[in-house]
C-alpha cells in the first residue's frame, strides 16, 4: 500500500483499494439510510468557514493573500512602484491643469475651451490616484500597523478556514427542525502523525432535539450496529477479502458488535476498574484524566471484550457546553470504544440552563486568559 502511494493511478485497479472502495461506498450509503429510518434530516453544511468549532486553533487557513502577494511581486519587478517623487510630481501636474482651468473662466474662453480643459484635469486627479495607489504596492504579504496580516484585504474580507466541524451549524437546524445530521469533509491541522490523526476525514454529527444523553447512547449504539449488519449483508465478499488478507478476526469483530449490547460504565468506574488490573499502561490511570488509547482498548479486548460506552466524564476534560451533572464534577458526554481502536463515536447533552452555561463559559475564559 505504501508503494502505491507513488502510483495513484493504478491503486484503484488493485484489490485491497477496490475493496474498501466499494466498503466505503455501502458504509456512506448506509448511515443515509439509517438517519433517513430514524427521521433526520440531511444538512450540508459550509466547508469553508470562519468559525473555530473545536477552540483548538489547529485549522487549516483558507486565503488568496499568497497568490495576490505573488502578483503584485511580478507586477513590482515588471513595473516598479512609484516613489514619493512620483506622487508629488503628479499632484503638481493637477495643480498645473487646475490653474489652466482656472485662467480660461477668468478669460471667458469658450465652452469648448474650458471643458477640453476640464477633461484634462480629470484625467490628471485620476492619475494621482492611480499613482497613490500603486505606491503603496509593496512585496509580501499585506500588513497593518501593528505588523499582524491585513486580512481585511483578504477574499473574504476576514480570516477562513477548512472546517473541523459542522456542529455550529446543524445545532442551528436542529433548533428548528429537530432531528438533524452532516455528513462531510473534515480537516484537521494536527501535527500527529499516527493512524488515528488524519488531516482530513468524513465525521457524521447528527444533533437530536429534546434528548438526553441516554438518547444520545442509545442513538450511537444502534448506529453502529446498524452499520455492522449492513456490512455483514451487503458486502460479504469483500469482507471476506479482508479477512484473508488484512484482518483475520474482522468478521468476527462485525458479527459481535452486532449482535452485543455494548456494555456501559462510568468514566469513575472505568478508572477504577484500571486502577485495579495487573497491568503497567504507559500513560498513567487517575482520576481526571482523558483516557488514553490503550486504556480504551483494554476495556474493550481485554475487560469486556466488546464495545463499550463510558459515560459522565470529569468536566475539567470536556467542552464547557456539555450539561453539568448534580455532581458537579461530571458532564453528561460519552465515548463510544470498540476494540482495535478505542474511540469511535463521541457526544453529549447540550446545556441547556443559561444561568450554569453563562457561568462554565466565564470560567473556561478566565482559565485561558481569554477575557
Amino acid at each position: 500500500l505504501e508503494t502505491l502511494r507513488d502510483f495513484v493511478h493504478l491503486r484503484a485497479r488493485t484489490n485491497t483499494i477496490g475493496a474498501v472502495a466499494r466498503i466505503r461506498h455501502q458504509l456512506a450509503y448506509a448511515t443515509h439510510s439509517f438517519f433517513d429510518e430514524n427521521g433526520f434530516l440531511y444538512i450540508h453544511t459550509p466547508i469553508i468557514t470562519t468559525s473555530d468549532c473545536e477552540g483548538a486553533g489547529e485549522m487549516f487557513q483558507v486565503t488568496a493573500l499568497f497568490s495576490q502577494a505573488e502578483k503584485v511581486e511580478k507586477e513590482l519587478k515588471e513595473n516598479p512602484a512609484p516613489s514619493e517623487a512620483d506622487v508629488e510630481a503628479a499632484k503638481l501636474v493637477v495643480k498645473e491643469k487646475g490653474d489652466a482651468v482656472a485662467q480660461l473662466k477668468a478669460a471667458k474662453a469658450s465652452k469648448q475651451e474650458i471643458t477640453a480643459a476640464v477633461s484634462v484635469l480629470t484625467k490628471a486627479k485620476e492619475n494621482v490616484l492611480r499613482v497613490e495607489e500603486r505606491s503603496k504596492l509593496k512585496p509580501g504579504l499585506p500588513l497593518k500597523g501593528d505588523g499582524k496580516i491585513a486580512f481585511e484585504n483578504d477574499f473574504f474580507k476576514r480570516q477562513a478556514f477548512l472546517t473541523v466541524s459542522g456542529q455550529l451549524q446543524v445545532e442551528t437546524y436542529a433548533c428548528a427542525l429537530s432531528n438533524v445530521y452532516t455528513f462531510g469533509p473534515t480537516f484537521r491541522a494536527e501535527n500527529s502523525h499516527t493512524s488515528r490523526h488524519l488531516a482530513e476525514f468524513w465525521m457524521v454529527e447528527p444533533e437530536i432535539a429534546f434528548a438526553n444523553l441516554q438518547d444520545d447512547m442509545n442513538c450511537a449504539e444502534r448506529y453502529v450496529q446498524y452499520l455492522c449488519k449492513w456490512l455483514l449483508k451487503h458486502c460479504r465478499e469483500d469482507m471476506e477479502f479482508m479477512v484473508k488478507h488484512v484482518d483475520k478476526t474482522a468478521i468476527e469483530r462485525l458479527e459481535l458488535v452486532s449482535s452485543t449490547p455494548f456494555e456501559r460504565i462510568s468514566y469513575t468506574k472505568a478508572v477504577e476498574i484500571l486502577e485495579g488490573v495487573d497491568k503497567k499502561f504507559e500513560n498513567k490511570v487517575e482520576w481526571g484524566i482523558d483516557l488514553a488509547s490503550e486504556h480504551e482498548r483494554y476495556l474493550t479486548e481485554v475487560i469486556f471484550r466488546r464495545p463499550v460506552i463510558v459515560y459522565n466524564y470529569p468536566k475539567g476534560i470536556k467542552a464547557f457546553y456539555m450539561r453539568l451533572n448534580d455532581d458537579q464534577k461530571t458532564v453528561a458526554a460519552m465515548d463510544v470504544l470498540v476494540p482495535k481502536v478505542g474511540e469511535l463515536i463521541g457526544g453529549s447533552q447540550r446545556e441547556e440552563r443559561l444561568d450554569i452555561l453563562k457561568q462554565r463559559d466565564t470560567g473556561r475564559r478566565s482559565s485561558s486568559g481569554a477575557v
